[in-house]
């Protein structure tokens, strides 16, 4: 049961990136848009996303209740040392919630209506860049697990070891990813009448992922960050790297040519794949400090919890899933079968 448990887990992320990595970056493409295709770009967004946004967030509820009640100490170092990240990550999709609900819904359309587009594109810019610093935290062999908090400063334990410039690129790298995703979904998406003003924003996007990619990488080898140097010796995860690289070429060539399915499938897949070879290239042990490695599966629960939140989840799974790809193709999110 522990394996279900686990893939459910990994399941969740894998999710929560494509879907709520795709949300996050159309804020972010917003943002970058300029003042003549804000405007477009918002409108879009709203017919595109608006349906369907509130959905996305339920994965990372489920990876966190996974790791809460399947694996206590591997929750226990992440919500005690990265508290500061993850409260921020709190903070952004909330407030990113509360702007795109008010900027399409507000009773009053005054200058409050500022705000409110400034709130959902900065939040939707800074939430992604925190959560790809936690993950660079998690691995930067930064953290210091201690239970003598006197030997050491507050920043050392609490700041330092996401605040510094390997999590940060990393950051950037995952708002760079989250930008990807929704250019590619937003091909498709514009009027007829209207020019497609995110075939260009895609290749584009394609471009910095690259760059942001290559930074992350050369910055933790020269840094010798043990994550990426155990990363680049690793066959699998060079492989699959290697293989996300191969499908930017189809990829180029679907956004020209505007094939929608195409394209989606093509960056869904480029995303997976990286995802993947980042997670084995250290698995299980995905918490790197300065003194050790934590695994995922050091201090699971007990069997009797695992076989229920296994069944839960097998459950959960068969009632959830179905109705999340009814509510994607009722919306026009989900065209594979068309």
């Amino acid at each position: 049961m522990l394996y279900v448990v686990l893939f459910f887990l990994m399941f969740s992320l894998l999710l929560y990136v494509i879907l709520a990595g795709a949300d996050f970056g159309a804020g972010i493409v917003e943002l970058f848009s300029s003042q003549k295709n804000r405007h477009l770009t918002k409108k879009t967004v709203y017919r595109v996303m608006g349906p369907v946004w509130e959905a996305n967030h339920i994965w990372i509820i489920l990876m966190i209740v996974i790791l809460w009640v399947g694996f206590p100490n591997f929750y226990n170092v992440l919500v005690v040392y990265l508290h500061i990240p993850l409260t921020l990550i709190l903070l952004g999709i909330t407030l990113r919630g509360v702007a795109f609900v008010f900027r399409h819904y507000d009773a009053y359309q005054d200058q409050s209506q500022i705000l409110y587009d400034w709130m959902f594109r900065i939040s939707s810019l800074i939430t992604p860049i925190f959560l790809g610093m936690t993950f660079g935290a998690m691995v930067s062999g930064q953290i210091v697990i201690t239970e003598d908090y006197t030997n050491f400063t507050f920043y050392s334990l609490f700041i330092q070891p996401w605040l510094n410039g390997f999590s940060v690129l990393v950051g950037l790298f995952f708002a760079a990813l989250c930008a990807f995703l929704a250019t590619i979904l937003l091909i498709g998406e514009v009027d007829e009448n209207t020019p497609n003003i995110y075939l260009k924003k895609a290749k584009i996007a394609t471009l910095v992922v690259v760059i942001s990619g290559f930074l992350v990488l050369s910055f933790g080898f020269v840094q010798e960050v043990y994550f990426i140097t155990n990363f680049m010796q690793n066959s699998y995860s060079l492989g699959l790297v290697a293989l996300s690289a191969v499908l930017i070429f189809p990829l180029l060539y679907s956004i020209k040519k505007e094939f929608q399915i195409a394209s989606r499938t093509f960056a869904g897949i480029q995303v997976v794949l990286v995802l993947i070879a980042a997670i084995i290239a250290h698995f299980p042990n995905l918490i790197i400090t300065t003194t050790s490695e934590i695994s995922l599966l050091e201090t699971t629960a007990t069997d009797e919890v695992i076989s229920v939140l296994g069944i839960s989840l097998i459950i959960g799974g068969a009632i959830i899933l179905p109705g999340l790809f009814h509510l994607f193709k009722s919306f026009n999110m989900i065209k594979i079968l068309e």
